[in-house]
This record gives C-alpha cells, structure tokens and sequence, in this order.
C-alpha cells in the first residue's frame, strides 16, 4: 500500500479512560453493563417489530434498521474499549485505527441518513395522512434503506481515501479511548489542508444533507400539529414524534460536539465520544419503547409467549 511507504509508525498508543487499575476495573464492569444492554435492548426491539404483524409498518421497518445500526455501531468501539480495560498495553495497529474510523463513519453516516429518513415518514403521515400508503409503500421504504447505506458507504471510502494521506513519523498517543479522525489530526505531520478536505465530505453529506430535512420537515409537522383543533389529536401527534425528535437531538446533538469542535485532548472530547459511540446506542431502544404504547404492547404480548413455553 503506497500510504505505508510515507508512515513510519505501525501502531498508536491510546490513552484509555484511566491508569488507575482498580478504577479500570469499575469502568470495566460499567461499559460491560452498557454494552450487554445495549446489545439486549436492540435484539429486543428487533425480535419484537419482527413478531408483531402490528408493527410491520414503515415507521417500525425504519426503526428496526436503527436498531440494527446501533448494535454494529457499539460494536465497532466498545469490544476494543473492553479489551485495553484488561491490558496494560492500550494500542492500536494503524491499519487497525484506520478500519475503526471507517466504521464508525459507515455506521454513524448510515444511522444519520435513516433518521432523517424517519422524519421525513413522520411528515408524510402527519401532513399528508391520505398519501402515506401510496407515499411509503414497502419497495419505496425499502430503497430508502439502501440508499442510506449507499451514501454513507460511499462518504465512508471517500474519507478512508483521504485519511490515508495523513503522514505520521514518531510514536504518538491518542488521547482518547478510540480512533477518530478529531483525534489523529493533532498528531498528523501532513498539511493542514487535507485535514480540512476530509471533513468536508462527512459535514456536507451527513451534516447539512441530513440535517436540513429534518428541519425543515419538523418545521412543517410542528405548523400542521398545532392547527388540528383537537386537544387528544395534537397530544397523539407530537407523541407520535417525540420520541423521534429526542433520539435525533442525542445523535446530532453529541456528533457535531464531537466532530465540529477542535480537538483538545481534554476528558470533554473523551465524554463526547461516550456520548456518541456508547451511551446514544443503548438509550434508543429506551426512548422508542417507554413512550410507544404499541411498542410496549408487543413486549408484553411477546413475554406472555416466551413466559407459556418455559
């Protein structure tokens, strides 16, 4: 590969959450918690929408992609994070670094684009009620998927192309428990303009491109929510969407934190990655069931099944 012939490092060293070892066994057995619910809450919601034939809906056929998207996405940072808990050597080969922040992108971009796309199923079913079956048939929700996928896989080799012009000549730490592109950019010799160049593509494609339609098809709900005249019909309709509207600002909220404010090297950037990369993941199972009376209907309907065959 050309890039190895101008990097003279094999691996980074990260820096990790603390040096304290019996502190790194407390964090262990947290992030193990958080992981494994984090892993059980999607499954969950998985096995539930799959069930249900009451759940086979646009909205849940979207939200079950979500789910499936938050499981890779903790899976590409937490096992590693878990691992150097245990290890007195916290490193990371560089090709390994490079795949992690490829990841992370594909996922991340993928998880963006979908919740952008489930605003945009909010609108249709809550200002134009008579076109959603005709708007959000099943080939139609099914391409929007795929085409998700295609976006951010193709803004995820965009970036890994231009990150592997990044030039690094001496033994470098990451102060942080994984790899980001916030966090090599410090430690990069190479001209500061390529640094500028890779983020274009994720702000202007996963930024601005998935950001606006959610804005403005908020824009548009919250006008057509509060001219229903019916106080039960308002109050369903923005239960419709709250739920939504909380996973997004977590999401975006911890992402443009994370990759739109300088790096620091400060515990700030360590928060935003929890944030983004672990905590976001396990609350969205919890956001979509708490407040979803089908959702829990069908938890219950589903315990009641798995309760008669024991």
């Amino acid at each position: 590969m050309a890039w190895m012939n101008h990097s003279t490092i094999t691996e980074f060293i990260l820096i990790g959450l603390s040096d304290n070892p019996h502190i790194e066994v407390l964090v262990f057995v947290l992030f193990l918690g958080i992981y494994l619910l984090t892993m059980m809450g999607n499954l969950m919601m998985l096995l539930v929408i799959r069930t249900d034939s009451c759940l086979h809906t646009p909205m849940y056929f979207f939200l079950s992609h979500l789910s499936f998207l938050d499981l890779c996405f903790s899976s590409v940072t937490e096992p590693k994070l878990l691992k150097d808990l245990l290890s007195k050597k916290k490193t990371i080969s560089v090709e390994g670094c490079l795949t992690q922040v490829f990841f992370v992108f594909i996922t991340a971009g993928t998880e963006a684009c979908l919740l952008s796309v489930m605003t945009c199923d909010h609108y249709a079913a809550i200002c134009h009620p008579l076109l959603y079956g005709q708007v959000m048939s099943s080939q139609f929700c099914v391409r929007l998927v795929l085409i998700s996928w295609g976006l951010a896989s193709f803004n995820s080799v965009v970036i890994l192309l231009l990150a592997l012009n990044l030039d690094f000549f001496m033994a470098q730490t990451i102060h942080n428990y994984t790899c980001d592109l916030p966090s090599l950019f410090p430690l990069s010799c190479s001209d500061i303009s390529i640094n500028i160049n890779i983020l274009i593509c994720p702000i202007l494609l996963h930024g601005l491109g998935t950001f606006l339609p959610i804005f403005f098809s908020y824009t548009r709900i919250v006008s057509t929510i509060l001219s229903i005249s019916s106080t039960s019909g308002r109050s369903k309709a923005f239960s419709t969407c709250s739920s939504h509207l909380i996973a997004v600002t977590l999401f975006f909220g911890s992402g443009l934190i994370r990759y739109l404010m300088p790096t620091s090297g400060s515990s700030l950037d360590m928060l935003s990655s929890l944030q983004y990369s672990a905590v976001t993941p396990l609350l969205n199972p919890l956001i979509y069931s708490l407040k979803n009376q089908e959702v829990k209907a069908a938890v219950r309907t589903l315990a009641k099944i798995l309760h008669y065959f024991r």
